[in-house]
C-alpha cells in the first residue's frame, strides 16, 4: 500500500484491463541423431541454416560409416528446404568414441589440446603459435638497492607471474618473472644488469611481456587468439582466452614454480628462441586419435536416443536433454524407428504437453500388414507416422539415395503453419527437394491404411509428391487429427505462458475479470484467424471463471480454476460431390 505522509498530489497506475497475450510458435522443430561433432550433453543447438547445422554438428555421415543413423544432416537441410526456419539439434555420441588430442606427442607435457567433443574430425585439427607481446615499456627508476623493485614508465599489461624479457639496443639479454606489483613498480626474481634505466625520448633499454599469438584450424573454419598467456594468474592465460572455442580445449601443463626454468612461453611450446619467429607462425604437432565409434546393437543405440537424466539440468542426453527445451514444438529422430526410442518419444511429448513427434517407418515395410505391425505399437495424440521414404540427391555421395521423410515433413508442418496457420492439416502439402518414392503406394492400399493413422506421401500426375494425410496415432476418434492436437498445444501453451503474471495475485473478483477478458481477447483473435468453428464468438469458444468454477476450499488453497471451451475446425478430408442427371424438364 502506498504511503502518503505529506500533503500533495500523488500520481498511481494501477492495471485493471486485459493483459496482450501473444501465441507462441508453433514451427520450431527438434532433431536428435549421430553427427561428426557437437556436444553429446547439455542443451539442444539453436540451428538458424544449414551453414550453422555446418559450424556446430559437421558435414553429411557415410553410409558406410553410419548405417541406418547417419540421417540427421539430411533431415536437417530437408526442414530448412521445405519451409522450416529455425531448429534445435542434440548430438548423439557411441559410447566408444574418442577425441582426439595431442597426448604423446612432445608439446603435450607443456600444453594439452583436446578436440572439443568425441569423432575422427578432431584429427583434422591443426594449432599454430607464435611470439608476441602485449605490453613493453621502459624503466624510470630501480627502487630499492638489492630489492630487484623496478619503476616502469607505464606499467599497464605487466602481471604477476608474467615473463618478460629485457632489452638493451634492440639486444634480447634475458628472461625474468614478475614477483610482485604495485602501482608502476614491479618486483622480479632476479636483478636485471647494471643500469637498465632509460629515460631518453626513443629508449634502447625496455621490458617486454612474453606471449604467444594461437591459431586454432578446423576446415574452413579458424579461431584466432592474440598475445596469450601461460601466466594463470592473468587474464589472458591460454584457459580462459579459449574457453568459448568451438574447435578445441587447452589444458596449460607447464610449471609454474619457483623453481621452474624462466624461458619464453613460444619457447616453452616449440622448443624454439624466438628470434627468427617475428610475425611467424608455427605448427604444433597435430591432433590424432579421434574416433567416431561405433554402435554394436539395437539395444545399444535405443540407450544413447532415449539419453540420460546423469548430471540433471543442463547435462542430459537424448531425448533427455529436449525436457530443459521450452522452445521446440514439433519433434523427430530422423532413421530411427526402433519401437523403444519411438515410444519414448511420444511419451516424452505426452508429459510435456506441449510438442508433437514425427515418427518414420522401417524403410524396409512395404507391405500394408508390415506398417500397421509397426503403428500398432502406438496409441497417442501426440505423434503422427509417416511413409514412405523419399528420395534425394546426396551431395556426399553424388547420386541418389533415400531418406526418412521426417525431416521433411517437419519443414512442412512449419510451411504450413506460417502461410496458413497451425489449425490448417499439413497435407495436400508439395513434398520439395524429392524426387521419387521407396514405395509407390495406390488409392485401395491407402484405403486400408489411413483408417488405421499411417500417413502416406504419394506421388500425383502433374501434382508433384505430396503428403497425403493428416491422422494422429489415436485410437480416440476426438483427436484423430495432427491439426486439432497441434491447435490444442497451441492455445494450452499460449495460455499457459501468457498468464504467468497471475500467480500470486490476489484470488478474487477483480483478477478473475481480468484473466476472463485475456483469454477472451486471444481466443478472439484465434478464431478471427479461422482457426475455430461457428459464426460468432459465442459458438467458437466459452471462457468461465468465477464462484461456479471455483470452491471456496480451492481459494483457500491457493486454486484459481478456469474452464474454457474451444470448437476445432477439422480438415475436409472426405470431399464428396454427389452428382444426378438433369432432364431439360426438370
Amino acid at each position: 500500500m502506498a504511503e502518503y505522509l505529506s500533503p500533495g498530489v500523488y500520481v498511481e497506475e494501477f492495471d485493471s484491463g486485459a493483459v496482450p497475450m501473444e501465441g507462441v510458435s508453433t514451427s520450431t522443430a527438434g532433431f536428435i541423431g549421430l553427427a561428426q561433432r557437437g556436444d553429446k550433453a547439455g542443451l539442444p543447438v539453436l540451428i538458424t541454416g544449414m551453414h550453422d547445422f555446418f559450424r556446430n554438428f559437421g558435414g553429411y555421415l557415410s553410409e558406410k560409416a553410419f548405417g541406418d543413423y547417419r540421417y540427421l544432416a539430411y533431415a536437417v537441410e530437408h526442414f530448412f528446404l521445405n519451409g522450416g526456419s529455425r531448429c534445435y539439434v542434440m548430438r548423439v555420441v557411441p559410447e566408444n568414441a574418442k577425441s582426439a588430442s595431442n597426448a604423446g606427442t612432445k608439446e603435450a607435457d607443456k600444453l594439452l589440446i583436446t578436440a572439443k567433443n568425441e569423432g575422427a574430425w578432431g584429427d583434422q585439427i591443426r594449432v599454430e603459435v607464435g611470439p608476441a607481446s602485449k605490453a613493453k615499456s621502459p624503466i624510470t627508476a630501480v627502487v630499492g638497492e638489492g630489492a630487484n623493485k623496478y619503476k616502469l614508465k607505464g606499467a599497464a599489461g605487466f602481471n604477476v607471474g608474467d615473463t618478460v624479457a629485457y632489452f638493451d639496443g634492440g639486444m634480447r639479454l634475458g628472461y625474468f618473472r614478475i614477483t610482485g606489483k604495485q602501482d608502476d613498480v614491479i618486483e622480479l626474481n632476479d636483478a636485471l644488469p647494471e643500469d637498465p634505466t632509460d629515460t631518453g625520448l626513443v629508449p634502447t633499454k625496455w621490458l617486454a611481456t612474453c606471449e604467444f599469438d594461437l591459431i586454432v584450424i578446423y576446415g574452413g573454419e579458424v579461431e584466432q587468439y592474440e598475445k596469450v598467456s601461460l601466466n594463470d594468474l592473468a587474464p589472458n592465460h591460454i584457459g580462459k582466452v579459449t574457453d568459448t572455442s568451438n574447435i578445441a580445449l587447452f589444458q596449460d601443463l607447464t610449471d609454474a614454480g619457483a623453481d621452474a626454468e624462466i624461458i619464453a612461453p613460444f619457447t616453452q611450446l616449440t622448443g624454439l628462441e624466438e628470434e627468427g619467429y617475428e610475425n611467424k607462425n608455427v605448427a604444433l604437432s597435430p591432433l590424432s586419435g579421434g574416433s567416431d565409434g561405433s554402435i554394436e546393437s539395437e539395444t545399444v543405440a535405443d540407450g544413447l536416443y532415449i539419453g540420460s537424466e546423469e548430471g540433471g539440468p543442463g547435462a542430459r542426453t537424448g531425448i533427455q536433454a529436449f525436457k530443459d527445451n521450452d522452445e521446440v514444438s514439433i519433434m523427430a529422430i530422423p532413421g530411427v524407428t526402433s519401437a523403444n526410442v519411438q515410444l519414448n518419444l511420444t511419451a516424452h511429448c505426452e508429459n510435456m504437453m506441449n510438442r508433437f513427434a514425427i515418427l518414420d517407418m522401417p524403410i524396409k515395410a512395404k507391405k500394408t500388414d508390415e506398417l500397421q505391425k509397426h503403428r500398432n505399437y502406438f496409441d497417442t495424440s501426440y505423434g503422427a507416422v509417416y511413409h514412405p521414404w523419399l528420395q534425394v540427391f546426396d551431395p556426399l555421395d553424388k547420386r541418389n539415395t533415400y531418406i526418412p521423410p521426417s525431416g521433411s515433413v517437419a519443414g512442412i508442418y512449419s510451411r504450413s503453419d506460417t502461410k496458413r496457420g497451425v489449425h490448417k492439416a499439413p497435407a495436400n502439402e508439395v513434398v520439395q527437394g524429392c524426387t521419387g518414392l521407396s514405395v509407390q503406394y495406390n488409392k485401395g492400399e491407402q484405403d486400408v491404411l489411413n483408417p488405421k493413422g499411417i500417413n502416406l506421401i504419394r506421388a500425383f500426375t502433374g501434382q508433384g509428391i505430396r503428403v497425403w494425410g493428416a491422422r494422429t496415432m489415436s485410437s480416440n476418434g476426438l483427436w484423430k487429427y495432427v491439426n486439432v492436437r497441434r491447435l490444442f498445444i497451441f492455445v494450452e501453451e499460449s495460455i499457459r505462458r501468457g498468464t504467468n503474471w497471475v500467480v500470486f495475485e490476489p484470488n478474487d473478483g477483480p483478477l478473475w475479470a481480468r484473466v476472463q477478458r485475456t483469454i477472451d481477447a486471444f481466443l478472439t483473435r484465434v478464431w478471427r484467424d479461422g482457426a475455430l468453428q461457428g459464426s460468432s464468438t459465442g459458438e467458437a469458444f466459452y471462457v468461465n471463471i468465477g464462484r461456479n468454477t471455483m470452491t471456496q476450499d480451492d481459494i483457500d488453497n491457493g486454486r484459481l480454476i478456469c474452464v474454457i471451451g474451444i470448437a476445432p475446425v477439422k480438415p475436409a478430408e472426405f470431399v464428396i460431390f454427389r452428382i444426378t442427371q438433369k432432364t431439360s424438364e426438370e
